[in-house]
């Protein structure tokens, strides 16, 4: 099937034997197609005793593990097609992953987030407000994660702002200004975790200012880590948000740059939810599928990078899933939790990376 036939299908739609029999068919597609296009990946794969006619099921397949797009430069594509380049998030000095797009791969990117999140905002364009500065997007040619994500999600947008200043200070007369020009109509903000929560709620709370976005959708991510630090659980962050502004609608997700697109929403009772385009398995530490409800390595698998074998990645963060095809928001596919990093993994994560100047 052509991408852009899935891409009609409503994003929760199938069950999990129609998801599986569709994911095997484009994984298994995709898994040869880089293995005649990447040497370093078919390098891997000899390794691994890989056959095309050995595998049943998208569960068999390959994986790589993340921390390898820190170490090579994984292309399946001539180099003259290379039409962006994004970066991984990381602390100084850290080492990042370097993921090459070609136009296909970063459009097809593009749609499926739209696809995604379509679901949880609808489908007219909103007044966006993004929780973040401007210069995080100076460079359109070498993305950050942090910087992709603001321009991924920015095309729900029909006017934005920033809320901070290139030093993170926040504009609150900017945003009143803002709500005052879309008064009445829907309001969508973006960021990422810790910086809603240090930038936006504590200067709120501290100088006890409201500001109204009791019409609003926030859709946030980039990981719980610094605010774990701070005991401030998911539940807690919604509460206090709704404090300080009255929002009532918070969506956490999980994605990472080396799938940009395909990000996993939480929905309204609180799951992590993998839609058609992709899906995560859990894996104990002799690489075997755990149960549903059995804690594991995260893998996830993608339907979208052609320009480079990111395909089926072994992640460094441990999650579980919740279930599938059965979550009371009614959507179909698996439903998850992530519980954290595994031990001795990187620290990495818009949000948990995030270096206060």
């Amino acid at each position: 099937m052509e991408y852009k036939e899935i891409l009609s299908i409503a994003p929760y739609s199938l069950e999990k034997k129609e998801k599986s029999a569709l994911l095997t068919e484009q994984l298994k597609e995709l898994t040869q197609y880089h293995y005649g296009n990447c040497k370093e990946y078919r390098n891997i794969c000899d390794l691994l005793e890989y056959r095309e006619d050995g595998i049943s099921s998208y569960e068999e397949i390959p994986f790589v593990p993340v921390r390898i797009f820190k170490e090579l430069e994984l292309k399946s594509m001539p180099e003259e097609e290379n039409f962006k380049t994004m970066t991984s998030s990381g602390t100084t000095g850290q080492k990042k992953s370097k993921i090459f797009l070609d136009r296909e791969t970063s459009s097809n990117q593009q749609k499926t987030l739209v696809k995604i999140v379509s679901d949880f905002t609808g489908k007219a364009r909103l007044p966006m407000i993004i929780m973040d500065c401007p210069s995080v997007i100076k460079n359109r040619a070498m993305f950050s994660a942090r910087g992709a994500g603001i321009l991924g999600f920015s095309i729900f947008a029909s006017d934005r702002m920033y809320a901070f200043d290139d030093d993170m200070k926040i504009n609150l007369e900017g945003i009143e200004a803002f709500l005052e020009k879309h008064q009445g109509k829907p309001i969508l903000i973006f960021g990422f975790t810790f910086m809603i929560w240090q930038h936006f709620y504590k200067v709120l709370k501290e100088s006890k200012k409201y500001v109204d976005l009791s019409n609003a959708v926030m859709i946030h991510g980039g990981g719980w880590k610094k605010l774990q630090a701070e005991a401030v659980e998911p539940l807690e962050f919604n509460r206090c948000l709704e404090e300080v502004c009255g929002i009532k609608k918070v969506y956490d997700y999980y994605g990472m740059v080396e799938q940009t697109g395909c990000i996993y929403m939480e929905c309204e009772c609180g799951h992590l939810h993998a839609s058609i385009f992709s899906d995560v398995l859990m894996r104990r530490n002799d690489f075997s599928l755990c149960e549903i409800g059995e804690k594991g390595m995260i893998q996830v698998v993608s339907m979208l990078p052609k320009s480079y074998p990111g395909h089926s990645i072994l992640t460094e963060d441990e999650g579980v899933i919740l279930g599938e095809d059965d979550c009371p928001c009614g959507r179909k596919g698996k439903y998850f939790k992530i519980l954290g990093r595994i031990k001795n993994a990187e620290v990495r994560g818009c949000s948990d990376t995030y270096e206060q100047r």
